[in-house]
């Protein structure tokens, strides 16, 4: 998968998939825009890629929920390196989790539930929008949204995650894909089940019975980004070692 002289621009890119996603792009001789609400983890970032090639990486601090700051970070994109060649949307997370809130979908504050969407709906709403138009200056591009094996069954506290990782995530894509096409623009997204992201992650079921390394969600990603992936568009792909059709998961 040769990504030379292509630019990816990656969100909430300072740690975990985000991070491996630029570091992958990169080493396949790609430049890598990171973007990230944590701007010290994402120096870091920055930093360690242009450790593997002087020049290859920037970062823009950027806040998901704030259209004029998604705005700002495709114009330094594209000022950096010309192009955005590949969007993916990784900013995202769970907001029970995020935001430490427990308790039974009634008692949690509806706050919670407001950044739960803003982040994790309108986040990548925002960036598709966004980044839209200079792909169709360009006349080309691919898009990558991430979903989640929980949009697939529902969740009784995060809500709001589930809410966007479902049924919306898979309309956006299929939208984008149809507006997309006549400018040269591809749209998928890719819905990891449990991802060693973190401990808890390990103990979620799959028929496979393990999580998934974050390598191999990368390499999905990356697969759908190239030419390999030229005929893909309009799909929702789910890579979570067959714990959807388990019957029981608990």
């Amino acid at each position: 998968m040769d990504f030379e002289n292509k630019t990816a621009l990656i969100t909430g890119a300072a740690s975990g998939m985000g991070y491996l996603t630029g570091k992958c792009f990169v080493r396949e001789g790609g430049n890598a825009v990171l973007t990230d609400i944590n701007p010290e983890t994402l120096e870091k970032a920055v930093s360690s890629l242009n450790e593997i090639r002087s020049g290859s990486a920037v970062g823009v601090v950027c806040d998901v929920r704030d259209y004029a700051q998604v705005c700002n970070a495709r114009d330094c994109a594209v000022e950096a390196f010309g192009s955005i060649d590949l969007l993916v949307t990784m900013a995202g997370g769970a907001e029970t989790r995020i935001k430490n809130a427990h308790g039974e979908f009634p008692d949690i504050p509806i706050d919670v539930y407001d950044w739960g969407l803003d982040v994790n709906l309108k986040g990548q709403f925002y960036f598709d929008h966004a980044v839209a138009k200079q792909m169709r200056e360009q006349k080309s591009g691919v898009i990558i949204n991430i979903g989640s094996i929980t949009g697939e069954e529902g969740s009784p506290d995060a809500v709001a995650y589930s809410a966007s990782k479902s049924a919306a995530m898979n309309g956006l894509v299929k939208s984008v894909a149809q507006f997309g096409m006549p400018h040269g623009i591809r749209c998928c997204c890719v819905a990891p089940g449990p991802v060693l992201t973190r401990p808890g992650m390990a103990n979620m079921k799959t028929l496979m019975g393990r999580a998934a390394q974050p390598q191999e969600i990368v390499d999905l990603i990356l697969y759908l980004a190239s030419d390999k992936g030229a005929f893909i568009t309009g799909t929702t792909f789910l890579i979570d070692g067959g714990r959807n059709i388990m019957f029981n998961k608990l």
